[in-house]
C-alpha cells in the first residue's frame, strides 16, 4: 500500500488530498471520504478517516481523502457543508486522474458530510454508492422534539438525576423553563412555522430535510446507513424517518442497508466502534457488483 499527497485546483484555489493506493491491482471501485462533523480536515476525528482509509486500502480499494477550501492545508474560504459541491467534484476529478484503475466510486461521510453527499451524489454518474453515518437533518423543531423524547426521558431514568434531586441541587424552575421552550419549538415545527435559521435555508423556506430527501430520492444506487444509539443527531434522523412516511419508505427500501450501533457515539470514538463500522463498510462494498 502506498500513500501520496497531492495539491489540485478547485476554481482559483488549491486543495490538498491523500491517495491510498493498494500495492496489487486495484479494484475498479474506490472510496472518497467527505469530511464532516463540523470544521475538520482530512484526518478526521480520532484519526478516523486515516485509519478507515488504510483498512479499506488493505482490502484492495483505492481511497482518497481531502481538505475543503479553507480547511486543513487547502486555500480559500470555508463555505459550509451546503456549498462544497465544487470541492467534492474537484476531488473526484483528481482521484480519477491519479488512480488509473478507477471506474466508479463511493462517497463516505458522517454528519453534515452526509448532507453534502446527498446534495451532490445524484449529479455525478461516477458516484455509484453512498455511506451515510449519523446524517445531519437538523431543524430547530426537530432538535427540540429529539431532546424532549430522548434526552429528558433518559435523564429521568438515570440515578445521577435523582441523586441531584435528593441533594437539593436540582433547579426545577430552570428545567421547566427549558422544557416549555422546547415544546413551543416542537409545536411550531408541527404547524409548519419556521422558527429560526435552521428551519429553512433562505430558498423559499424549504427545510433541510426536504432538500435532503430530494437528493436522496434522486440517487438510485445502494446506500449504507449507520446510526449510533448514543447520539442525538442520529435520534433526530430516526425521528424524521419514523414521522415522515416518504422518508420512512425511502430508508426502508431494498437499496438501503441499515446498521444500528447501540453503544455508538456520534464520532465512533472507540477502536471497537471504529472497527465495527469499517467492517460493515467492507462487507457492503463486496456485496454489490
Amino acid at each position: 500500500m502506498s500513500e501520496a499527497a497531492f495539491s489540485f485546483p478547485c476554481g482559483s484555489d488549491s486543495l490538498v488530498g491523500i491517495l491510498h493506493q493498494p500495492e496489487t491491482e486495484s479494484l475498479k471501485r474506490g472510496v472518497l471520504f467527505v469530511v464532516g462533523g463540523g470544521p475538520q480536515f482530512r484526518v478526521g476525528g480520532h484519526r478516523q478517516l486515516t485509519l478507515w482509509s488504510r483498512r479499506l486500502c488493505r482490502e484492495g480499494y483505492p481511497v482518497f481523502r481531502f481538505d475543503y477550501r479553507g480547511m486543513g492545508d487547502a486555500h480559500g474560504s470555508f463555505r459550509g457543508f451546503e456549498d462544497v459541491a465544487a470541492d467534492i467534484r474537484a476531488a473526484i476529478d483528481h482521484f480519477f486522474a491519479v488512480s488509473p484503475s478507477l471506474q466508479e466510486l463511493v462517497l463516505w461521510g458522517e454528519c453534515d458530510a452526509s448532507a453534502a453527499i446527498l446534495f451532490y451524489a445524484h449529479q455525478d454518474s461516477r458516484v455509484k454508492g453512498l455511506v451515510l453515518l449519523n446524517p445531519w437533518v437538523r431543524t430547530e423543531g426537530g432538535e427540540a422534539k429529539a431532546i424532549l423524547r430522548f434526552y429528558y426521558l433518559q435523564r429521568l431514568l438515570e440515578p445521577s438525576f435523582w441523586r441531584k434531586v435528593l441533594s437539593l441541587r436540582f433547579n426545577p424552575f430552570a428545567s421547566l423553563k427549558s422544557a416549555v421552550g422546547l415544546v413551543q419549538k416542537a409545536r411550531s415545527s408541527a404547524q409548519g412555522v419556521v422558527t429560526g435559521p435552521d428551519g429553512g435555508d433562505g430558498l423559499g423556506g424549504v427545510s433541510l430535510p426536504k432538500r435532503l430527501f430530494n437528493g436522496f430520492s434522486r440517487f438510485s444506487g445502494p446506500v449504507m446507513l449507520v446510526l449510533s444509539g448514543r447520539d442525538l443527531i442520529a435520534r433526530e434522523f430516526e425521528q424524521l424517518i419514523q414521522s415522515d412516511a416518504a422518508w420512512g419508505q425511502l430508508v426502508s427500501s431494498q437499496r438501503v442497508t441499515r446498521h444500528d450501533l447501540a453503544e455508538g457515539d456520534h464520532t465512533f470514538s472507540s477502536a471497537e466502534q471504529r472497527n465495527r463500522v469499517v467492517s460493515w463498510g467492507v462487507d457492503w462494498l463486496k456485496a454489490w457488483p
